[in-house]
């Protein structure tokens, strides 16, 4: 029994201290009413398409943010390349002023931590993005970080 006892102690002292020592696991800014359909994953070959950098994870997806609906705070350790096909994605930077992009515009969102965004649908209606994700491979689709001051 005292041996249970030590044993879940020094697994809660696990959890308590991996979660102060992680920046940002507490404080990063989760989704909500988002969904997504993804149409192509694969890791493109060197060589393969000359218009992708080799060693390049592409994945092209389809994504729904339903009103009210926010994408978290995140960033792409690649870049992120969409359309807006229906509604108006509100979709402020680090610098906290939002862009407005409306059916029809093109997104082309740049790699890395000092490009990080947030994606929100202000609308009433869903707003549907087609989007084509050219990261590392091996790395995420995007990394959730806590959200600016601003925010």
């Amino acid at each position: 029994m005292r041996m249970k006892r030590s044993v879940q102690g020094v697994l809660a002292a696990m959890v308590c201290a991996v979660t102060v020592a992680v920046p940002g696991w507490a404080h990063a800014t989760p989704s909500e009413g988002i969904s997504g359909v993804t149409w192509v994953d694969i890791e493109v070959p060197p060589g393969l398409l000359p218009f992708v950098p080799d060693g390049v994870h592409a994945v092209a997806r389809e994504i729904t943010i339903e009103p009210g609906g926010s994408t978290g705070w995140h960033y792409h350790d690649g870049p992120v390349l969409g359309l807006v096909r229906a509604g108006t994605l509100t979709h402020p930077e680090g610098d906290c002023k939002p862009v407005v992009f409306e059916t029809g515009d093109f997104i082309n969102e740049p790699s890395g931590r000092d490009h990080l965004h947030v994606g929100r649908n202000l609308g009433t209606e869903p707003v549907i993005l087609d989007v084509v994700y050219l990261v590392p491979i091996g790395s995420p689709l995007f990394e959730d970080v806590p959200a600016p001051a601003c925010d």
